[in-house]
Order: C-alpha cells, then sequence, then structure tokens
C-alpha cells in the first residue's frame, strides 16, 4: 500500500471512529483492544418483559361486545411508558353452547393479531368463557363449556395460533373456569365445591393443556394457574425435586412447556390458593428453580403488608424470576411500592448490560477472529423464547452478519456470561463498524423486536442493533 493511499485509510478510520459511541477503550500490544461499556439507567422497552396491559373482548350471543384492538393505544403503550406487551383475554360467550366458533368471530381474532404486530407489541393470549355474576362466591352455573366442544374449539384456534405466534408471547391456559384460571368451573370440577377435582376431571384438564400444546409451535410455551396444575398432570412432585432442569430445559417436551401465572401474588400466606403444598414453600421452591427456563409472571390482588410491601415483593419477584406483571391491578398494591415501580419497570424480566469486549483491530479477510463479550444479567429472569444472535460487520460498501453460537435464554439472572468467539472476518477489505443484535427470529427485520442491551450510546433504533464501539480494518 503507497503513503497516498495509507494517509487516506487513517483519515477515514478517525472519522468513523469519532461517529463510534464514547466507550472506555484499551489497546493492546498484540493488535486488540479491550472497550468498557457504560451501563444505563434508564427504563427500556424490551419485548416479552415488564409491566403489561390487561386488555379483554366479548362475544355475547347477538354478536355484540367485541371491542378490537387500537394500534395508536398499543404503540402509545410502548412511547409513553416503555410497555411492549399487553394480555389479551378473548371471551367466547357466545360459543359456550355451541361447537363451532363462526367466521365474523375468528376474523376479529385474526385482525386483533394484526394490529399487535403494526404496533410492535407483543402479546399474552388467554381464551376464556365466562366471567362471575352477581355476588360472592359467585352463582353456578358459572358458564363455561364442556371439554368435547372446548378442544373443538382449540382445533378451530389453531390455525390463527400459528399464524401469529410470532406476536404471541405465551398462551394461558384459559377455556377452563371463570376467567379461564380453572377453579370456579361447571365441568372440570364440582361445581358446588370446586375444591372437589376427581381423576376423570385431572384427565379432562390434561387433555385441554395437550392440545393447547399441540395448537402452538414446538418452541412456543403456556402458563397453568398453580404449581400443582402441572405437578397432578404431568405426574411430577413439588419441590425442586420435580421442578425442570438445565438439561430438560427447551427440550419441547410438555414440561419444558408449561410455566405459571400467579394472579393472586401476594395476596396471602398461600396467594388465595395458587400454592397448596404443605409447607408452601415447597410449591415455591418448584416454582423458583421452574421459572429458571419457563415464564413466571401475574397480578397482585390484595394488600396483604409486610408481603405485600416492596421489599418482600421485590425479593419475590427476583427468586421466582417474574418476567411480567400487569400494572392495571391491584393498584391499592402496587401504590404502596412508590421508588420500587421504577426498579420493576427495569428488572422484571431480562436486562442484558454489556460489560466489556476484546476485539482484534486488524485481519485479513475470512480469518478467524478472536472476540471476548461479556454479558451481564441484571434483570430477575430469562428470555423464555427463542433469539438469534448476530455479529455484524458494518462496511462504507458492504455488510456481512455471522451467526453467534449463544443462547440469551441460559442467560441467567444475576450472572455473567462470557462468549468466547472465532468468527469469521470479511471477505471484503474494508474498515467494518462491528454491531451485536439480538433478533426475534421470526420478527428479524423489525427492531422494535429485537433486544436493546442496557447500556449507554450503544442502540440504533432503526435497525435494532447495538453498537459494539469498535472496528475492524480488513485487509490485503
Amino acid at each position: 500500500m503507497n503513503r497516498p493511499r495509507l494517509r487516506q485509510l487513517s483519515v477515514a478510520i478517525a472519522l468513523l471512529s469519532l461517529a463510534l459511541p464514547t466507550q472506555a477503550a484499551v489497546a493492546h500490544g498484540n493488535g486488540t483492544t479491550t472497550r468498557t461499556y457504560t451501563a444505563s439507567t434508564d427504563v427500556i422497552a424490551n419485548p416479552e418483559r415488564g409491566f403489561y396491559h390487561h386488555t379483554e373482548t366479548h362475544y355475547y350471543a347477538d354478536g355484540s361486545g367485541y371491542v378490537p384492538l387500537d394500534a395508536t393505544t398499543l404503540r402509545n403503550f410502548r412511547t409513553s411508558e416503555n410497555i411492549t406487551q399487553i394480555l389479551r383475554v378473548f371471551y367466547l360467550e357466545k360459543f359456550a353452547g355451541q361447537d363451532r366458533l363462526d367466521k365474523a368471530y375468528l376474523d376479529k381474532v385474526r385482525a386483533d393479531f394484526t394490529t399487535i404486530r403494526a404496533a410492535g407489541v407483543k402479546a399474552i393470549v388467554r381464551f376464556a368463557y365466562a366471567l362471575p355474576g352477581e355476588g360472592w362466591p359467585p352463582p353456578t352455573p358459572y358458564g363455561d363449556a364442556p371439554l368435547a366442544r372446548v378442544l373443538k374449539h382449540i382445533n378451530q384456534l389453531t390455525p390463527i395460533l400459528r399464524q401469529n405466534s410470532d406476536v404471541i408471547e405465551l398462551v394461558q391456559e384459559g377455556f377452563i373456569g371463570l376467567w379461564g384460571e380453572g377453579y370456579y368451573t361447571d365441568h372440570f370440577s364440582d361445581p358446588t365445591d370446586p375444591s372437589i377435582v376427581t381423576d376423570q376431571n385431572w384427565a379432562d384438564r390434561k387433555a385441554v393443556t395437550d392440545a393447547l400444546l399441540r395448537a402452538l409451535p414446538r418452541d412456543r410455551m403456556i402458563q397453568v394457574r398453580t404449581p400443582y396444575m402441572k405437578q397432578r398432570t404431568y405426574g411430577v412432585p413439588t419441590g425442586t425435586a420435580g421442578a425442570l432442569t438445565a438439561d430438560q430445559a427447551y427440550n419441547g417436551t410438555p414440561l419444558a412447556r408449561i410455566g405459571h401465572h400467579n394472579d393472586c401474588f401476594l395476596a396471602s400466606p398461600d396467594d388465595f390458593g395458587t400454592y397448596l403444598s404443605d409447607p408452601i414453600q415447597l410449591d415455591k421452591d418448584f416454582v423458583a428453580q421452574d421459572s429458571k427456563y419457563l415464564p413466571q409472571g401475574g397480578e397482585t390482588c390484595a394488600v396483604n403488608s409486610p408481603r405485600s410491601d416492596w421489599p418482600s415483593a421485590s425479593e419475590e419477584m427476583a427468586r421466582l424470576h417474574f418476567s411480567f406483571l400487569n400494572t392495571d391491578y391491584n393498584h391499592d398494591v402496587l401504590d404502596t411500592w412508590a421508588d420500587g415501580l421504577t426498579v420493576a419497570k427495569k428488572q422484571l424480566g431480562y436486562r442484558f448490560t454489556l460489560v466489556n469486549g476484546t476485539y482484534p483491530t486488524s485481519s485479513r479477510p475470512r480469518r478467524n477472529l478472536p472476540i471476548t463479550l461479556n454479558i451481564r444479567n441484571d434483570g430477575w429472569a430469562s428470555p423464555y423464547n427463542p433469539r438469534k444472535v448476530t455479529l455484524i460487520f458494518q462496511g462504507a460498501h458492504h455488510t456481512y452478519t455471522t451467526p453467534v453460537p449463544t443462547d440469551p435464554r441460559r442467560w441467567l439472572p444475576g450472572t455473567t456470561t462470557t462468549l468466547n468467539l472465532n468468527l469469521p472476518a470479511p471477505p471484503t477489505p474494508g474498515t467494518y463498524r462491528l454491531l451485536l443484535k439480538i433478533a426475534d427470529p421470526q420478527l428479524p427485520n423489525r427492531p422494535e423486536y429485537s433486544i436493546r442491551l442496557a447500556n449507554q450510546n450503544t442502540w440504533h433504533p432503526t435497525t435494532g442493533t447495538n453498537d459494539l464501539a469498535t472496528t475492524l480494518t480488513v485487509t490485503h
């Protein structure tokens, strides 16, 4: 290379460096550089984690009651509140007494998923037949459907669930009982005493769970309302002995696809019947281990000081790896958390922070590049759906993308994951900026669905990439 060309290259590198995020860097004599990154304190709108808004819609016998989702409202959740997800409860009142879901209803459900996708958010999905009537305990009949009808309805919903699995983060079991929570039911326990559940009732419940698992792609999970529902249905004991292990995680079996939603979180010693073990701690131990690899979330429903106070609540959400919580209910509880709400907005689910990285500064084309990245998870949980991680070499004229062999679902909370990579350099000489992308494999070109690292001055919102603040020069 002649001196004028070398000088031009030096100027180009200097100008590119000015555009890089400001991060501390240490150059090494062996042709590498180490960059230390500054953590952000912001609340970050990352997908499939954080607070959610509750939404529901109905469909009565005369076809009325369906209120479609509004894309502007959903976008505002993200832009104004950093909320990226909703609970969408589809009530099926009209169909509790008939086998066939009509086309008008199915079209409305499809349209809702189109709106969800357009708004760049995701949905926790539940189907249910009935809400309680006047008085408490709720009067019978409750209004849900028998097993054979539920299975026919799931079969008709299956194409919609599969076609829209990209914006469905998970499905709650639903269908059974009031609110779809599995308790006050005409067909899956004794209606006069819901605590009496026969062996046949349990077999019927398992048929619903199995049908939902079949309806969804193998990498999508469901949630059941209590730990015992999973334990009893699939024959595992409570406590850590029965919970999912790292070796079992993500293998596609029912045990690896069934998480938990606690919709009376913190309300009483047993969370109004959520925990049924004796002692209660066994069920909590079960969930604490299970939720390392499965989705855990829900809502608060009653003040129960001191357990529902922030110090206790935050400790329990961390231990049980909460990924999401209802922001709309119960405000009697949430309003007592004060500044803790901001902490929860940051730590519900995953929060990946890039600590440092060591990179080569130059290479020949296609030579292997030794790269080390340290990424800390400061959240309470890990992602529970698959992620596609890539390293992007962005040049002035060419951009190359290389898969990174790692699974962010295993970047556990409270730990730092070290990625020791050996990736090929771009085939074309030039100067390349290095970017890291943690994309949704079903929505790789939608930046709203990529994961933003919790660092300062690294995020590119138009591309969904994280700038590693370093460049690589590839020479002949």
